[in-house]
Order: structure tokens, then C-alpha cells, then sequence
């Protein structure tokens, strides 16, 4: 509500710059070409997404990999690491924060280990690996439609892959040091999850496992996300239409993020690129990297991830500059909890599920990691 209740507000502000002439008409639908898609994609995956974990997906997938580890917790936080890793890459890190924290807590809980350890990794990871492809964060798909050549990811990781990787490697070292030694070597088994519908379990499977190659061969990922939702909600209204409703859409988030380009639109009409071209610098030698990288993350810590990245897009320059930035504002933002959406989606979940964690805890874990990946990080991208 709070997050609808801004956007309202940008989309007013947004509206008053058009109809005063300050943001010019022809600037706002050159916007709107712009982000339909990604916006559609939005809403796309986050119903194929909500979908699956109805069907109980998420949960047989939790279930079958503590099996896999066989009572060893090493394995089973390496197999966490893998899945919060994957689902973050190919279906956002919101997706990651909504739907696979609650799931990795029940896990944790069944076996009668702390669910904390697996709930920091998760979160963590649905922000350090939404640099591995377009479709991992909404600033990705911004990211690739400015450099151009349409959402490669073949390009993308090019880019970004080495970056992505130690940004994966530093934050799950980092968690690994100092919460594995606390979790105990093994752990008992539990039930099974209980499947209400086989049916559309094996639907969702299919449609997901499918899903995810259609993301990175480069068609543009609202064509697969869009064909994947159709198929879902028509197996659901078949089978449990029950499971249907307004709710699947993320109506806060698409008010606040078309308020959001609205008003950065409006914003860049009234010459801001102007100071954010100071802060940022120009060049494309490694202090330079690292002062877009920096600015990059101390706005989106102090603001937001997505206005961070779209105030600072137009003074990026160079496919370098924009991949710096991107590590600034996607694994940057770890350091306050509002920061970034997923991390807010993430300690809602965390309170529905009755587990308990302070917001001090996590601000420091995300002083050590983010400074780390934010130096770290950036080095491939000046050799």
C-alpha cells in the first residue's frame, strides 16, 4: 500500500510536468515506448511465479534437495545457495524474496535448523545475483534496452558475467563464514510437502522448466513470460480457478515504477542529468568505475535501487559505465533495508512466517559484503 501510495504521488507530479509543458508529450510517450514491455514482463513473470508456488512448486523443489543433501547441512546450504541463485538469475530477485523465503524457512524449520542463516543467504543472493541476466532485475532490462542490440543475454553476461560471479562468490563467503560453523553438521528428516493437485504441480513444472531457456535464447522476455502466464492461469481455471484473482498482478509496483519513469522523465526535462553528471564523473578508467559504482550504490541505499539507477542511466556513457553502475544499484543496495524492494517484500515475509530478525544484523552484514563486491566487482570491467 505504501509503496502504491508513492507511486500515486510520482504519477500527480508526473502529470502536473506534462500538463505544464515542463516534460514535453513527445518525451513522455518516447518513455512509454520504452518501458511497456518491461513492465509487461513484470507482470508476466510475477504471475507465472505466484502461480508455481500455488501449485506448490517452490516447495517439492525445497523438499527434494534437503532430501538430495542426504542430512548433510553443507550440502543442503549449497543446494539453497544453487536454487536462490537460479530462481534469482531467471525470475527476478522478487520472485526470490516473495516466494522462496517463506519456502527455505519452512524448510530450515521441519529439519530443526535456525532458519535465519538460510533466510540472510536468500535475500542476499536475490540482490548480489540479479546481475547475472536481463530478466534477473527490472534496472537489467533498463540496462540492456539502453545498450542496445535488444535483451542479449549472450551480451549481457559478456559484460556483467565475471562481475555477477564475484559478486555471488563474496556474498555467499562472506554468509558461509559466519553461519555455517554455527548451524549443526546434520540434520533429521521430515514429511513430505503435502500436494493438494498433482496435475497442475506437473503443469507449473513443465511450464517453468520451459520458461527458462525461452529467457536467453533473445526473444524479447515478455513473449516467453507472457505465453507461460496464458498457460498457467488457463490450467488453473480449469483446475483450481479458486486460485485466480486481481491479487496475482503487482499493481503496487507497476503504479510505483510508472510513476517512477514519469517522474525521472519529468526530472531529466528539467536538466538533473546536470548534477548527477558531476557526481558520477565521466571515464572509463577504474577510479572512475568505482565512483559510478559508488555513487551509484549510496543512492540506491539512500533512496531506492530503480530511481538510483534511472537518475543516474544518462550520464553512464559507455557499456562499462553501465555495468558499473548496475553493481552499484543491484548489488550495492544491501545496506538499508529500504534499499531495495525484494529486501522489503523479503522481511515481510520473514514476519508472516513468525521469524524475527533486526534490521542492525543485516545492515552490517551488508557494510562487509557490499563495499567488498563493489571493489571486487568492478576490476573485470577495466582489464
Amino acid at each position: 500500500m505504501t509503496l502504491a501510495i508513492i507511486g500515486g504521488v510520482l504519477w500527480i507530479l508526473g502529470i502536473i510536468a506534462l500538463l505544464t509543458g515542463v516534460f514535453p508529450a513527445d518525451d513522455a510517450l518516447a518513455v512509454a515506448d520504452r518501458v511497456w514491455p518491461i513492465l509487461l514482463f513484470v507482470v508476466a513473470v510475477t504471475i507465472v511465479a505466484e502461480l508455481a508456488s500455488k501449485a506448490g512448486l517452490f516447495d517439492v523443489v525445497a523438499a527434494r534437495l534437503a532430501r538430495v543433501a542426504r542430512g548433510r547441512t553443507v550440502w543442503l546450504w549449497v543446494l539453497v545457495v544453487a536454487l536462490a541463485t537460479v530462481a534469482t538469475a531467471f525470475l527476478s530477485l522478487d520472485t526470490t524474496a516473495v516466494l522462496l523465503t517463506p519456502v527455505v524457512v519452512s524448510m530450515a524449520v521441519a529439519r530443526k535448523l535456525d532458519p535465519l542463516p538460510f533466510a540472510f543467504v536468500t535475500v542476499v543472493l536475490a540482490n548480489t545475483a540479479s546481475l547475472v541476466l536481463p530478466v534477473s532485475n527490472l534496472t537489467n532490462l533498463l540496462a540492456s534496452e539502453a545498450l542496445g542490440g535488444g535483451h542479449d543475454p549472450v551480451a549481457f553476461l559478456a559484460l556483467l558475467g565475471p562481475s555477477a560471479l564475484i559478486a555471488i562468490a563474496v556474498s555467499v563467503s562472506v554468509l558461509t563464514l559466519v553461519f555455517l560453523r554455527r548451524l549443526p553438521k546434520t540434520y533429521p528428516d521430515a514429511v513430505s510437502p503435502t500436494v493438494s493437485d498433482p496435475i497442475l504441480l506437473r503443469v507449473s513444472a513443465v511450464v517453468t522448466v520451459a520458461l527458462l531457456p525461452l529467457l536467453v535464447v533473445g526473444l524479447e522476455p515478455w513473449m516467453p513470460a507472457v505465453g507461460a502466464a496464458v498457460v498457467l492461469l488457463a490450467a488453473f481455471a480449469w483446475r483450481a480457478p479458486a486460485g485466480l484473482g486481481i491479487r496475482l498482478v503487482p499493481w503496487s509496483l507497476l503504479v510505483f515504477a510508472g510513476g517512477l519513469f514519469l517522474a525521472v522523465g519529468a526530472l531529466e526535462a528539467l536538466g538533473i542529468g546536470r548534477v548527477t553528471s558531476v557526481l558520477a564523473g565521466t571515464g572509463d578508467d577504474l577510479v572512475s568505475l568505482w565512483q559510478v559504482a559508488g555513487v551509484g550504490a549510496l543512492a540506491a541505499n539512500g533512496i531506492n535501487n530503480l530511481p538510483a539507477y534511472l537518475a543516474l542511466e544518462s550520464v553512464a556513457g559507455s557499456p562499462a559505465r553501465l555495468a558499473a553502475l548496475l553493481i552499484g544499484v543491484n548489488a550495492g543496495p544491501i545496506m538499508t533495508p529500504w534499499a531495495s524492494l525484494a529486501t522489503l517484500l523479503w522481511h515481510d515475509r520473514l514476519v508472516a512466517a513468525g521469524v524475527e530478525v533486526k534490521w542492525g544484523r543485516f545492515i552490517v552484514f551488508g557494510a562487509v559484503i557490499a563495499p567488498l563486491i563493489l571493489v571486487l566487482g568492478v576490476l573485470p570491467l577495466a582489464l
